[in-house]
């Protein structure tokens, strides 16, 4: 049996080749290609089903990113031994396929459809997520699955002025820019990313430069499409049944009423879309056949939304005027309140408009550090933003599973907004843990916790180098004409209705993070431009009420909070002061109450005492100093009686180093019998008279400071 595959191989800018294979490997699935560069590889499968279930109106499309560690040579952790549920990062990655592909599938097209990427081999220092969305992109390209593609995906770095494509996991740790970039051939679908307070023309140029690596690929999979029979003809479908009657019925029935809602303006989420609803319930009564009413109902439901949509959009280009009255450029009133929680290391409230952030701050030791453990990336994390979304916060009754992939997201972008401007090294000795938990949610509230973060850590004494703030920004744009309108600070319906979703985080000085979802074909880098600027004004603004609170972050920690000293030890301590087994370290933290961590840096050991009150931390590290003081001849101790002998005492001067008190330098007087004047546990003055060259043995003496007696 031959095997034929198919493939198209193009070349990044630094000579990289990427080739994409297709026809070898999972040719029952609907689509299938690998994508490889060097020794990574990647395989893309999709499979849709042939129909749409019964009344879908939406696409039920799944995407999934998995890495095997097999490819990299390594064993799951964990008891059981195997990939399991997938990690953060996988959902991370899986996220931006999906935010990549899904506007680019027909609207009309319903049938369940299933992506899956799979790393089935790594080279090492490569960073597969950058190919994730090319290949999934690739085995759309040659299925008969309907798709308006293709896109691909490309991480832009720029590291010393240079911008790189799908640069190296080593060299992204220089980058001041870190972006991943989807695209088709034409537009721009979706930005994320972390950046090092950039300006925003910065930015621009990074997305361009990344355009334009994008466009060599999507053309690769035209060409590789060209060569598969199967994706000359993609499939018919017919997902939805329609009635065009009813459809004018509701438009001319409904579209003035929601238009004249739209336009005036209501800053009540609840009440606004209660008066939407009412509006389509009139029209529903209004048809008085019961059985007609209730098999139209579905029809009209989606009829309305689309009418709905339509006259909120003409309102806001027609009216400039928004949803709940504000102005485009308007940001929504915020009020903010620190130390709202006394129990915690750190806490603020941040409120805007509807939305509400209470965030929290944990402080721990390094013994708090997430440890990571993937097929590719490994390590400890020292710093991490949860983000919590109950369905309490938008007035729902919703089944309570694990975190949602919405909530991985959305923590995802508020840390790495934050990171940028939070101490590390010696000048943070702590693990910090940051908690969103959003009570109230009309649209922004990612960047709600963004802002919350930022006033929760300064509360918490967490030395940041600057406030940080988010805005989202929305547009409307008339697909007919040039007519456009960009939103500050947008609601949940403007990000629903709209044609783009931007979050921008930042300092005064430069923008830290960014997201985009763009929603419709042709968003012009003018247009963008114009939306960045606007994000800027926004956020200037934003920071300056946050200062209303707190302006620079608390000159001391909280008393409830733990304190950290460190400590700086020769290496050859390090034993002495863990023990055999962990038994002295563990003797201190028992005996004194402190957490103490000891690590290997730079050949000297590193150790962290965190308690909560300085007695504690100052009663461990007399014990290391004394473990990890070297004994000085001629020096004075009080030492302890360890142990008693004919010929006279063993003395402890410092925690694990003996002396020997011989009996005749006990006293100026003859000894017959050292238990007359000493005991086990006894503590007593001594001079270090001797330390033998070779073995190290001390030599004491106690008679040395006694006053010697008059013989007359």
């Amino acid at each position: 049996m031959s095997i034929n595959p198919i493939s198209k191989t193009f070349q990044l800018a630094d000579g990289r080749e990427v080739t994409i294979e297709t026809g070898k490997l999972a040719k029952q699935a609907d689509g299938s290609v690998v994508v490889k560069m060097g020794k990574t590889m990647l395989l893309a499968t999709v499979v849709a089903a042939d129909d749409a279930k019964e009344d879908t109106d939406f696409l039920p499309l799944s995407v999934d990113y998995k890495e095997k560690y097999a490819a990299a040579g390594k064993f799951p952790g964990g008891f059981f031994k195997r990939e399991a549920r997938p990690s953060e990062y996988e959902i991370l990655i899986a996220r931006l396929i999906d935010r990549a592909l899904r506007p680019l599938f027909p609207e009309d097209f319903h049938a369940e459809t299933q992506m899956l990427v799979q790393l089935i081999s790594v080279e090492e220092d490569v960073a597969p997520d950058a190919l994730a969305a090319l290949a999934a992109s690739a085995s759309l390209v040659v299925s008969d699955i309907p798709f308006n593609g293709p896109i691909s995906e490309v991480r832009v770095a720029r590291v010393n002025g240079k911008y790189i494509i799908n640069p190296q996991i080593s060299v992204m740790e220089e980058a001041d820019i870190e972006l991943i970039v989807a695209a088709s051939m034409d537009n721009i679908m979706m930005v994320e990313g972390e950046m090092k307070e950039v300006s925003e023309a910065e930015m621009l140029e990074a997305i361009k430069v990344a355009h334009e690596a994008i466009k060599i690929q999507c053309q690769a999979q035209i060409d590789l499409a060209a060569m598969v029979e199967k994706a000359a003809a993609k499939r018919e479908y017919c997902h939805e049944v329609n009635d065009e009657e009813l459809r004018e019925k509701v438009k001319e029935a409904t579209y003035q009423k929601c238009y004249d809602i739209a336009k005036t303006g209501n800053a009540d989420k609840h009440a606004r879309s209660d008066a939407f609803k009412a509006v389509r319930d009139e029209f529903l009564e209004s048809i008085e056949d019961e059985e007609e009413r209730e098999s139209v109902t579905s029809l009209v439901k989606r009829y309305f939304h689309d009418v709905e949509k339509e006259a909120v959009r003409n309102a806001m280009l027609t009216e400039n005027i928004r949803l709940d009255g504000r102005n485009m450029d308007e940001i929504r009133p915020i009020w903010t309140e620190i130390d709202y929680l006394p129990s915690a290391h750190g806490s603020a409230i941040f409120t805007r408009g509807e939305t509400q952030s209470l965030v929290t701050v944990t402080l721990g030791s390094k013994l708090n550090e997430q440890k990571i453990d993937g097929a590719v990336i490994s390590g400890n994390r020292n710093f991490m933003l949860h983000y919590n979304f109950p369905p309490f916060s938008t007035g729902e009754v919703k089944r309570m599973t694990g975190v949602s992939r919405r909530e991985v997201g959305h923590g995802n972008l508020a840390e790495r907004a934050l990171k940028y401007v939070v101490p590390n090294g010696e000048d943070n000795p702590y693990t910090i843990r940051v908690v969103s938990d959003i009570l109230e949610s009309n649209g922004s509230s990612s960047m709600a916790s963004v802002c919350g973060g930022t006033l929760a850590l300064m509360d918490a004494g967490i030395k940041i180098s600057k406030p940080v703030a988010g805005i989202a920004m929305g547009l409307i744009s008339d697909y007919s004409s040039d007519r456009y309108v960009v939103l500050s600070d947008i609601l949940g319906d403007e990000d629903h209705l709209g044609d783009m979703d931007f979050k921008v985080t930042g300092t005064k000085d430069g923008i830290t993070a960014c997201q985009m979802d763009i929603k419709v074909d042709g968003l012009s880098y003018t247009i963008l431009e114009e939306a960045l600027e606007q994000a800027r004004q926004g956020r200037i603004h934003i920071l300056g009420e946050m200062a209303k609170t707190i302006k620079e972050p608390r000159e001391d920690y909280k008393d409830n909070a733990p304190r950290i000293e460190k400590l700086i030890i020769d290496k050859e301590f390090i034993g002495a002061v863990i023990g055999p087994g962990g038994k002295v370290i563990q003797e201190i933290q028992a005996e004194t109450g402190a957490t103490i961590v000891i690590e290997e840096v730079d050949n000297t050991g590193v150790i962290d005492i965190m308690a909560e009150n300085k007695a504690s931390i100052d009663a461990a590290k007399d014990w290391i100093g004394g473990i990890t003081a070297v004994p000085e001849l001629n020096k004075v101790y009080l030492g302890k009686v360890k142990s008693i002998v004919a010929f006279g005492a063993f003395v402890e001067i410092l925690p694990g180093k003996d002396g020997l008190l011989h009996i005749s330098e006990i006293d100026h007087k003859r000894i017959e019998n050292v238990e007359d004047v000493l005991k086990q546990g006894d503590k007593v003055k001594v001079k270090l008279i001797g330390i033998d060259p070779r073995s190290g043995k001390l030599k004491l003496s106690r008679k040395v400071l006694i006053d010697k007696p008059n013989k007359g």
